[in-house]
């Protein structure tokens, strides 16, 4: 297993984190298999989608913030109810293929740190399975 370190520096926001991703693969001389990235964290996750066009993470984020507002009389007394909410939907961890030491994404696919509670230093802990 090995460990990235994530710095968010919004209280929201999507953090695309492929190369990162990409570099510690090439840097661990991972050829074929399958790469399961993972983040610790109750108020924060993961996700897949596209980085060709900025608006699309930044559309993402402004309808879960509208989705699971920051304020709606929430009972836990820390008040980062809507982070803990937004995690779950999203999930904490996602797999990829990775394929003659490459991540395997489609086209327009981009790895995503989503950050709810920032800003916060964060980890991604990553377990290769594979040659």
């Amino acid at each position: 297993m090995t460990e990235l370190k994530i710095i968010s520096k919004n209280r929201t926001e999507f953090l695309d984190i492929t190369a990162v991703v990409q570099d510690r693969v090439s840097e661990s001389g991972w050829q074929d298999g399958i790469l399961l990235l993972f983040t610790p964290h109750t108020t924060a996750a993961l996700t897949i989608n596209e980085n060709a066009d900025p608006d699309v993470p930044a559309d993402l984020l402004k309808t879960i913030n509208k989705i699971v507002p920051f304020d709606d009389h929430y009972r836990h007394a820390e008040g980062n109810s809507a982070a803990h909410l937004k995690s779950s939907l999203f999930g904490a961890e996602q797999l990829v293929i990775v394929e003659n030491g490459r991540l395997k994404l489609g086209t327009w696919q981009a790895l995503y740190f989503c950050e709810f509670d920032g800003p916060r230093q964060r980890k991604i802990w990553l377990q290769f399975t594979g040659t």
